[in-house]
């Protein structure tokens, strides 16, 4: 049965609407269909470009008002990439078939709370979306994440950081639990001969500031001065990015970029560290504390570290 119109439903965040963006690409070009995608507003424009969707719906606070526009569309099949209550709603009201992937919640909740960890170690989390997708035959082309930068966006950040060599460190994170924390940013721009260019929003502006400080001649700060876009443009045009656990870190993988990924209280086992797709060159490394009791401490962050030492982050080697 060929499926004329299809509904991607994620409604954040911005690493993990990224990483439905290869399941986007396939079955587009695989089944030549009519692509839509639920998201909340306020990441719509992390796939604003994106030429693969050819509609964005956003998730309205009134999830009856959502459904009624969403059934309107006459969709032939769901993808549901978010698994929770209110997309479980949605994929019931609309009533058509519907195809879900393995969240591994339960192996998750064992890995954090009894240190169990029986998670696949060279699984991704896009594997698992392309493994839910064999029953309507979709296979991964092996092209990894798209992310598109607008013209001007790229400009704009080439304008910025013209005429330097340099690397870009990611400040910036949801949870403090995956921000790299000073000490360490300190370590990483004083052993390199480039700049650093420091990306990140105004929660970390004033750490910023502080790096500025110490290293005015080595250091660019556009923590909380620049959006989304002028970011992803600084990161393409950068020789390398050092980052946590972030969507920007999703968005450099997309970009096709050498990644340092600094691991604190999440592990690579969640299935969510960069992916290149299987065609690209694997150009990641992976910094974290090994044999750590306490972690992983959560699946997702905290706005402090639980036992006070912030150790999974303190810790790290960087040289």
């Amino acid at each position: 049965m060929p499926f004329k119109k299809i509904l991607i439903i994620r409604f954040s965040s911005i690493g993990d609407v990224v990483l439905t963006t290869p399941i986007v690409r396939c079955i587009k070009k695989q089944l030549n269909t009519e692509v839509h995608f639920l998201i909340k507003q306020g990441f719509a424009h992390v796939i604003h470009e994106n030429p693969n969707i050819d509609r964005i719906h956003h998730l309205k606070e009134d999830l009856n008002e959502t459904i009624e526009t969403l059934k309107k569309e006459e969709f032939d099949l769901i993808i549901d990439l978010q698994k929770n209550f209110r997309s479980f709603r949605i994929c019931s009201a609309l009533g058509c078939k519907t195809v879900r992937f393995d969240k591994m919640n339960v192996r998750k909740w064992m890995a954090v709370n009894l240190k169990i960890n029986r998670l696949p170690t060279d699984k991704h989390l896009v594997d698992r979306y392309f493994e839910s997708l064999q029953e309507i035959n979709i296979h991964d082309d092996g092209e990894g994440l798209d992310y598109f930068i607008m013209p001007e966006d790229e400009y704009d950040a080439q304008g910025l950081v013209a005429g330097i060599n340099y690397q870009v460190l990611v400040l910036g994170a949801t949870y403090f639990t995956k921000r790299i924390p000073k000490e360490k940013c300190i370590e990483i721009i004083a052993i390199t001969d480039k700049h650093t260019v420091l990306l990140g929003g105004t929660d970390v502006s004033d750490l910023a500031a502080e790096l500025s400080g110490l290293f005015p001649e080595k250091v660019v700060n556009f923590c909380g001065k620049v959006g989304l876009g002028v970011s992803a443009g600084m990161i393409k045009h950068a020789k390398k990015i050092i980052t946590g656990d972030t969507g920007l870190m999703h968005i450099a993988a997309a970009l096709q970029k050498d990644v340092t990924v600094l691991w604190g209280n999440t592990i690579p086992e969640f299935g969510m560290y960069p992916y290149y797709g299987f065609k690209n060159h694997d150009r990641h490394i992976d910094l974290q504390v090994q044999n750590l009791a306490c972690r992983p401490c959560s699946k997702l962050g905290f706005d402090h570290c639980p036992k006070g030492h912030f150790r999974c982050m303190l810790d790290i080697s960087i040289i």
